[in-house]
Parts: C-alpha cells; sequence; structure tokens
C-alpha cells in the first residue's frame, strides 16, 4: 500500500465567468467521507507515464492564491479525517467545541480547533470537569496527551509496502478478526456468567440449601367463622333487611381481626400456652427460633408471622391460619384464639344492652312507685269517708232527696185541693200540712249530709271531689306504669338483637403434613428476586456510566 506524497498545495480563486462556470462543473464532495488519498493506490510505472496522452497545457487561471493559513487548517483537516475517527467521538468533540465557545465549520474542524486550543476532545470527564487546564502558562509540567495522537517511529515514518494481493492472506486476516471477535465475547460471556453465579446463583442455592435441608418444618392449622347478629322482631322494618347481612357485622368483624393480630392477645396466649417457650425450643432453626430473653416487641414479630388472619368483606367470613412447630400445638392455639375472639364479641356489645335495659328499668321502676303511691292515697281518703264506695253513699242520698221531694210535691197538691173546697175539714188539712213539714225537714237533713263538715272539719262533697281526683291520679299512673313495662320489654328485645353469635364455618383440625417452608415457591422467589435487584443495579450503571461518558 503506497501514499501520494505530500506536497503543499494552493487554491486558487478564479473570477469572472470562467470561475463560476468552473466551480459549477466542479462536483460536490462530501465532508465526512474520507478522501481519495488513504484508498490504496498502484505505484505509477515508466511505461505507464510514457503510454499516457499528452494534453496541451491549458492557459494559466487567473485569480486570487488562498493563503497558508488556509491550506494549513485544510492540511489539518485531512490528516483528523485520516485517523479514522467512529461518529461518537466526532459529535463528543462537536460538543465540546460549542461548550468552549468555538464554531467548527465541520465534525474534524471541532476536532483540530480543540486540538489548537490544548483541549483533548476525547478525555472522559464529568460534567463539571470539560475544561482541561493547561500547565503551558507558568508550569514546568508536560503538556496534556492529545488523543488520538501519532506514536513517532524512528526515522520509519512511511507506510508499509506489504499489499495483501492474494486471497489466502486477506482470509487468514479475517480469519484473526473473527478469532479475536470470538476471543472477546468469551471472555465477555465468562466475566458475565462469573457476575451472575456471585450474585444470583449462589444466593439462589444457598436459599434452596436452607429451605429443603435446614429449615424447620411448620404445621398450620386452617379455621373459617362468621360473626352473625339477632334476627330483628319486626319482619317489615328497613334493618330487618340488612340485619342478618355481612354488613350488620362488618365493624365487629374488622374489629376481631385487629384483636387477634393484636399484642393483647400475644400476651395472652403466651401466659395460657406459652408461645415464646414453644418458639425457644433447640430444635427449631437458627432463623425461626426466639432467643430465651426475647422481648415482647421481638415475639410479637414473630406472632404477626405465624398467625395470619384475613377478612372477606364479600361474605363476611374471617379467615385464620395458626403456625407451630407441631400440629397439635397449632390446633390447640386455634381453638384458644377462637375463644377470646367469642368474649371479644360479647364484650363488644355488652355496654350498649346494659345501657339499653339500665334506662329501661329505670323508668318501669319510677311509674311503679308512682302509681303505689297514688293508689295509697285513694285509699287514705276511703278511709277517712268510712265507707268503701264513697260515690254510691253520695247517689243514695241524693236518691233519697229526690224521692223526698217527690213526696213533698204530692203533699202540696193534695194540700192545695183541700183548701180549694168551700169548708175544708181542718183535721185533714193539718195532717198534710204537717206531712209536708216532716218532708222538707227531711229533706233538709238529708242535703246537710252532704253539705255540712264532719268530725275531721271536711264535708262529703269536698272528700269525695278528692277522691275522684286520687281515682284520676290513679289511672293516668296506670298508663305510665303500662308504658314503661312497654318500653321495658322494647329495651330486652333490642339488646337481645344487640348480640352477637361467632359461628364456625371451618373447625380447627389438626394437619399431618408440614405446609411451611413452601420450598420450591420460596427458592424460586429469592432468584426472581435477586434477579430483579442486579438487573436494577446494572441498568442503574450503564445508565450512569454513559452520562458520565458523553
Amino acid at each position: 500500500m503506497t501514499m501520494k506524497p505530500k506536497a503543499k498545495k494552493f487554491r486558487i480563486r478564479r473570477t469572472g465567468a470562467l470561475g463560476s462556470a468552473a466551480r459549477a462543473e466542479e462536483p460536490m464532495q462530501d465532508p465526512v467521507e474520507a478522501p481519495s488519498a488513504a484508498a490504496p493506490v498502484p505505484p505509477a510505472t515508466p511505461r505507464a507515464v510514457e503510454e499516457a496522452p499528452q494534453t496541451p497545457p491549458a492557459t494559466p487561471p487567473q485569480g486570487e492564491v488562498a493563503s497558508p493559513g488556509d491550506v494549513s487548517s485544510q492540511a489539518d483537516i485531512e490528516a483528523v479525517r485520516r485517523e479514522g475517527l467512529t461518529g461518537r467521538q466526532l459529535r463528543m468533540a462537536r460538543r465540546v467545541a460549542q461548550k468552549h465557545g468555538l464554531a467548527p465549520t465541520s465534525d474534524f474542524d471541532a476536532v483540530r480547533l480543540l486540538r489548537a486550543n490544548g483541549i483533548d476532545p476525547f478525555q472522559r470527564s464529568s460534567m463539571l470537569q470539560l475544561v482541561v487546564p493547561n500547565d503551558g502558562d507558568g508550569g514546568a509540567g508536560e503538556p496534556p496527551v492529545q488523543l488520538p495522537q501519532t506514536v513517532p517511529s524512528g526515522n520509519n515514518t512511511l507506510p508499509s509496502t506489504d499489499l495483501l494481493d492474494g486471497a489466502n492472506e486477506r482470509a487468514s486476516e479475517i480469519v484473526k478478526i473473527q478469532r479475536d471477535i470470538a476471543k472477546r465475547r468469551r471472555r465477555k460471556i465468562v466475566l458475565l456468567i462469573s457476575r451472575l453465579s456471585f450474585f444470583i446463583f449462589l444466593p439462589t442455592i444457598m436459599a434452596a440449601y436452607y429451605f429443603y435441608i435446614i429449615a424447620t418444618p411448620m404445621y398450620a392449622t386452617n379455621s373459617e367463622f362468621i360473626i352473625q347478629q339477632a334476627e330483628s322482631a319486626s319482619a317489615g322494618s328497613l334493618g330487618s333487611m340488612f340485619g342478618s347481612s355481612q354488613l350488620a357485622t362488618v365493624q365487629d368483624s374488622i374489629a376481631v381481626q385487629g384483636y387477634l393480630t393484636s399484642r393483647e392477645a400475644m400476651q395472652r396466649l403466651d401466659e395460657d400456652l406459652g408461645f415464646k417457650a414453644h418458639f425457644a425450643r433447640d430444635e427449631i432453626d437458627a432463623i425461626q427460633r426466639l432467643a430465651p430473653d426475647a422481648t415482647d416487641e421481638q415475639a410479637y414479630k414473630l406472632f404477626k408471622r405465624n398467625v395470619k388472619i384475613g377478612y372477606d368483606p364479600t361474605e363476611g367470613i374471617v379467615k385464620m391460619e395458626v403456625i407451630a412447630a407441631d400440629p397439635q400445638t397449632s390446633e390447640q392455639w386455634a381453638r384458644t384464639l377462637i375463644s377470646y375472639a367469642e368474649e371479644r364479641v360479647d364484650s363488644i356489645t355488652q355496654r350498649v344492652r346494659e345501657d339499653q335495659m339500665k334506662g329501661a328499668r329505670e323508668s318501669f321502676e319510677e311509674a311503679l312507685a308512682e302509681r303505689d303511691a297514688a293508689l295509697d292515697r285513694l285509699v287514705d281518703i276511703q278511709r277517712s269517708i268510712e265507707t268503701i264506695d264513697p260515690l254510691s253513699e253520695v247517689a243514695t242520698i241524693n236518691g233519697q232527696i229526690g224521692q223526698r221531694q217527690t213526696e213533698l210535691q204530692e203533699k202540696e197538691l193534695q194540700l192545695q185541693a183541700l183548701l180549694d173546697n168551700a169548708q175544708p175539714n181542718a183535721a185533714r188539712v193539718e195532717g198534710v200540712r204537717a206531712d209536708i213539714r216532716r218532708l222538707e225537714a227531711l229533706i233538709a237533713s238529708l242535703r246537710e249530709r252532704l253539705t255540712v263538715a264532719s268530725t275531721d272539719g271536711v264535708s262529703l262533697a269536698t272528700k269525695n271531689a278528692e277522691l275522684r281526683r286520687a281515682e284520676i291520679d290513679l289511672q293516668t299512673r296506670d298508663g305510665l306504669l303500662q308504658g314503661a313495662l312497654q318500653q321495658m320489654e322494647t329495651a330486652r328485645i333490642e339488646a337481645n338483637r344487640q348480640v352477637r353469635y361467632l359461628s364456625l364455618g371451618v373447625t380447627p383440625t389438626a394437619p399431618d403434613e408440614a405446609g411451611y417452608p413452601r420450598k420450591f415457591e420460596n427458592t424460586v422467589l429469592a432468584f426472581i428476586i435477586l434477579a430483579g435487584i442486579y438487573l436494577m443495579i446494572s441498568l442503574t450503571a450503564s445508565i450512569l456510566r454513559e452520562q458520565v461518558t458523553s
């Protein structure tokens, strides 16, 4: 491979119509395309020179000659173009030139301008260190290395004259390139496999070894229960439509779920059945084992992992799973926790029921006391009058008065008839008049019994009025007593409706096979988690590397 000898070039600027036509006929060259000098050119032989047609010398063009500075810049650009820089390097050089306030006409010109100003366009640096300090002003250090650059090779500055003339040599070079590419690929694959093995495969194998060999088998007891409410007494009311649904007990179910997963339930279970002592045994592996002097907070974390409770709002079912090192203990814990739930359900509505019954009972007792007082007053009035039924006695007296007035009227008519005679019988007239006087006296005495005060100074009419008031008061108190009694019965019915019942759908039964740990599922989950973490870290590192080097 030979190259043309370098010589100084001068550009002639043509003026006039001839220069314009020549520039119009000159083909446009791609600035990015490598010059023809970079292509292999066969050496010129004497015979070829002799056989070349002789052309008459053309008329020397007239115009302005380019300055040596312009020719030198073009030569520098051609030298940069022959370096074989990649597109990414050229784009980086243009960005760096723009950041330094330069105005390049092309990517190659940007490289030339940066090197002329002592700036390496391809040096990797952070975003805050784009300007390379210049030590040539006052420092005694060496100038910074400009890359890419030529390496001096002594006196031999010409390229090699060895040409790949034969197909075998070209094939051998291609094979070498392919082998080099395959070698680099194998090296990268080995590095990738090493990283994957260290960060993913080895931890996954360790996790699988723990789950399959070391982990202590745990037994899970499953149970399901629902919280029901008593049926409503009024079947046609709106409350009865939701009384038997899960909407009426959703708050109670959530409260029971929170209680069974609380520290209070854990402490009660530890006091009754020894929760901490069970998980502090030596046969349990070190990861799941609880320290003998563990605090309540550590035990509570273990309790939440081994007692799992879920509530299904669509069906109103509370599902509970209790995990222990042996099946009998798991079943016993489940039944104990269900008994705790029943106690809590009863205590939730106990205060409401007591308040309702307390108010109704107090109202009934007050109405009963007032009714008894009214009855006592009535009895006292009847005792003071010395009659069982004063009203009937007054009615009898009034009847007698009426009867005597009728007789009096008859006697007066009889007396008038006797006096109408011309010669009335004096004896008969006096007899009739005596009867009239006796009847008037009798009527007056009967009326005195109603109006004249008795020995205690109170008349019969007054006592009769008091008696009537006492009877009306007694009737009113009887009505109030009946209302209080009805209210107490209603409160009792409502209190019964507030009662909650815990019904078991699935009874706790001791399992005969360990349900935990789930070996295959846990191993696959560990692999997925490790692979995801590795992928995220790799992508983050690649993005940061790209941002730093761009």
